[in-house]
């Protein structure tokens, strides 16, 4: 019996999997939210979805409970990646792996559930890693040079307060991308989303507006 395996992604890694797999008689379902390249590769897989793979209800929608494995191939698009990681999980695949462009991203999509960890391309040079020195961050990773994500108790002004309230995109340009509430993390956040005071929230942002959050 041939195994089905969901593409989630289509870019050139996702392009090129996706090629391959099919030649190795896999059912292979496809994602993305690109449709000219969707409709390239319609004929050749089970079945192609245009989606935004960064909303967890257009990923369950997809079907991946029906699964052998699924293929997170967005190594460039870390919220996204964690999204589709962590809504398969949830949908019980039992084999998931991920893209990631760097250690920290690796680091990060385990995190969430990830089973195995695929680079592409490693990095001709290990960069320097940033290092952010306050009480409020539990974990740090960098994602590039510029941009990282950190985990962190919430300051005591948000204790509370819902994310709608807070508007921490608006105010700091920092993106919440999930959080875990009672050693769970979360796979879809509604802004109505109350913070308390054990809430851990991961955060996407620029180094310099994360330094503003000491």
């Amino acid at each position: 019996m041939s195994k089905s395996v969901a593409v989630l992604g289509m870019g050139q890694f996702g392009r090129y999997i996706t090629e391959e797999l099919c030649e190795s008689g896999a059912e292979v379902v496809i994602a993305d939210n690109n449709e000219e390249i969707i409709n390239q590769y319609a004929d050749m897989v089970s079945i192609a979805i245009v989606a935004e793979l960064s909303d967890p209800d257009a990923i369950s929608n997809i079907g991946l409970s029906n699964m052998d494995v699924v293929v997170v191939s967005m190594g460039d698009n870390l919220e996204s990646s964690i999204m589709c990681v962590m809504v398969a999980k949830e949908e019980g695949v039992k084999r998931v792996l991920a893209k990631a462009s760097s250690e920290r991203m690796a680091n990060i999509l385990k995190k969430v559930g990830a089973d195995e960890i695929i680079f592409a391309e490693k990095e001709s040079a290990k960069s320097n890693a940033r290092k952010i020195m306050s009480s409020n961050f539990l974990e740090f990773f960098e994602i590039s040079k510029n941009v990282c994500v950190v985990s962190l108790r919430p300051k005591k002004e948000w204790i509370g307060k819902s994310l709608k309230e807070l508007r921490l995109r608006e105010k700091h340009k920092i993106n919440v991308i999930t959080m875990k509430k009672n050693n769970r993390i979360m796979s879809y956040l509604s802004p109505e989303e109350i913070i308390y005071e054990d809430t851990e929230l991961y955060i996407l942002a620029d180094v310099n507006r994360l330094k503003k959050l000491k």
